[in-house]
């Protein structure tokens, strides 16, 4: 039986930059984490220590920051920008993956109106991309994470299997809330990212707040679903669903009557709800979500 060398890759990780784009009159101001990771060619440095086919991962770091002076716009367009240069620039380099992460900043309201050159950090959610270029493809993921949503009522869970250790009850009337983890693919990377963005966001939490659920399954499908009925330009959306659990307070030992408004918010354990909502014709992805 003999010993190979496996799929491998190497990269720079966690790279935070901040741009600062000074107008005359105001002030923008991007936030964003950038991971980059290349695969090819690189037998030789795991096998024999010859590093000739590796670009340090110093000098990754400095090709995004050099990227960003030069503007970063939309996180997507900044990915393939930045992984289209790696594998054009390196012969050895056969694919470049790049995830970033943006921190959205909010203007802050002064008394005569938003600040010019001052934020207040956004804290609903955290937009994401991932972007995987090869020298004759190229794929992007767009996402966001922690998008926290909660429904007082219009959920209910019953009629689910039991066995000897079920002790859950069935209820036709629960708080449902999670914190949303989607991503979904574009079937081009000539995709309107900067608009299917707020708009893929907004559909997300509209099919939450307006779907009435007897399980987080079938809220994740509505979700996905109109996400995909709005944008032909998405192939597929996949979604990370924690059942975040609001238990009803037992104040009877105090004498005090619950009337269903008071509440425990656990935050572990959680069920974890988990799903694709796709096409049937579009090709798979080429890459591991």
């Amino acid at each position: 039986m003999g010993i190979v060398l496996g799929d491998n890759r190497y990269g720079k990780a966690e790279v935070h930059l901040v741009r600062v784009d000074r107008g005359a009159d105001r002030h923008g101001l991007t936030d964003v984490t950038v991971g980059v990771s290349l695969s090819g060619e690189l037998a030789d440095v795991h096998l024999r220590g010859d590093n000739s086919n590796v670009l340090t991962t110093d000098a990754q770091k400095n090709t995004v920051f050099a990227f960003a002076a030069e503007g970063v716009g939309q996180v997507e367009e900044f990915g393939l920008r930045l992984a289209r240069h790696f594998v054009a620039s390196q012969p050895a380099i056969r694919r470049a993956e790049v995830r970033l992460t943006e921190q959205p900043w909010d203007r802050i309201e002064g008394s005569d109106g938003p600040a010019p050159h001052s934020f207040a950090r956004n804290g609903t959610c955290l937009r994401t991309a991932r972007v995987r270029v090869t020298a004759d493809a190229a794929e992007v993921v767009s996402g966001l994470t922690g998008l926290t949503l909660l429904n007082t009522t219009d959920s209910e869970f019953w009629g689910f299997a039991t066995d000897r250790y079920t002790t859950l009850a069935e209820t036709r009337d629960r708080i449902l809330a999670t914190a949303v983890d989607a991503q979904w693919r574009h079937l081009s990377s000539d995709a309107d990212f900067g608009k299917s963005y707020p708009d893929v966001r907004r559909l997300l939490a509209a099919a939450f707040a307006e779907t009435y659920s007897y399980s987080l399954q079938q809220t994740l499908y509505a979700m996905g679903e109109r996400v995909l009925a709005a944008h032909p330009e998405i192939a597929e959306i996949r979604l990370s669903l924690p059942n975040k659990h609001h238990f009803l307070v037992d104040l009877s030992p105090h004498d005090v009557e619950n009337t269903d408004t008071v509440y425990y918010a656990a935050d572990r354990p959680y069920g974890l709800i988990e799903g694709t909502v796709t096409r049937d014709d579009v090709a798979p992805s080429m890459m591991d979500w």
